[in-house]
């Protein structure tokens, strides 16, 4: 069984013409499974794409959403395009190149909350963040009707998250809170609820150990892994950019230093789990 990337970011490998080295180098690191995560509509047909050139292995799956930090004055038209992703086929590709239907996207994502990014003037933070909520509102209510898994993205806004997805009504056992960055007694909120965090590089730092005590609080039996690659790079390459492949450093670490297990069993319960999940 190998492992599965349940969070990364390929448009910026295919921005810098990379994407086919970092994909077999993935592979080579036992990565059977990536999950591409939509942010924008630049990233959608991209992604779409994607999943169909590799639909006869599902190595590259991908999500849709409008992340926090993309939305906008014009959120409303931008989000009224993400339900279509789920009942048609994706953009065409190149001529020559195959043309049968696209997978389905495996969650709706990522969506959420971050205060950390909001513009410095206090008047456009606020406007800035009511549409923040509002596009995060509407996207929990398509992923209510389409029965999705949610990717959340939380930045300084746990609680406002934790309090939109309660009063959602989305199921909780289908929302998962990326980059889980805050400490154990947060996990104990998702948790009871059902819900889930995924851990990336992070969880690798000296300076983390409240992060470690969250995974330790949510245990092994619910881990999910991920890179957020280009982003969040775990050690011993944290200065460098992340890719696909570095998840084997973060699932090593945790097997060793988080839960002490063997290597092999915390892969196959974190690929279990985000298999489970995301419903592949």
């Amino acid at each position: 069984m190998g492992l599965i990337d349940t969070h990364t970011h390929l448009e910026s490998f295919v921005r810098h013409g990379t994407l086919a080295g970092a994909l077999e180098r993935a592979r080579a690191a036992g990565v059977e499974t990536l999950i591409t995560i939509g942010t924008t509509p630049d990233d959608w047909a991209l992604y779409a794409n994607l999943a169909r050139e590799h639909a006869s292995d599902g190595f590259v799956r991908h999500t849709v959403g409008l992340h926090p930090c993309s939305v906008d004055a014009g959120w409303e038209s931008t989000v009224a395009q993400i339900e279509a992703h789920w009942g048609r086929a994706a953009t065409p590709l190149a001529a020559g190149t195959r043309t049968e239907s696209t997978p389905i996207p495996v969650a709706l994502g990522e969506c959420g909350l971050d205060r950390f990014h909001l513009p410095k003037n206090a008047a456009e933070a606020e406007k800035t963040f009511a549409w923040q909520r509002a596009a995060f509102e509407a996207q929990l209510a398509i992923a209510k009707r389409l029965g999705s898994p949610v990717v959340v993205h939380s930045r300084g806004a746990f609680a406002e998250c934790v309090a939109m997805i309660d009063a959602s009504g989305v199921d909780w056992r289908r929302v998962v809170f990326h980059c889980f960055t805050e400490g154990a007694a947060e996990m104990a909120e998702l948790t009871r609820r059902g819900g889930y965090g995924s851990f990336t590089g992070i969880l690798t730092y000296k300076t983390a150990e409240n992060i470690r005590a969250a995974a330790k609080a949510q245990g092994l039996a619910r881990f999910m892994l991920e890179t957020d690659a280009p982003y969040l790079t775990p050690m011993p390459h944290r200065g460098k950019p992340n890719e696909p492949a570095f998840v084997r450093h973060t699932a090593e670490f945790a097997a060793q230093e988080v839960f002490g297990v063997s290597y092999e069993t915390l892969v196959q319960i974190s690929t279990d789990n985000a298999r489970r999940f995301f419903g592949f």
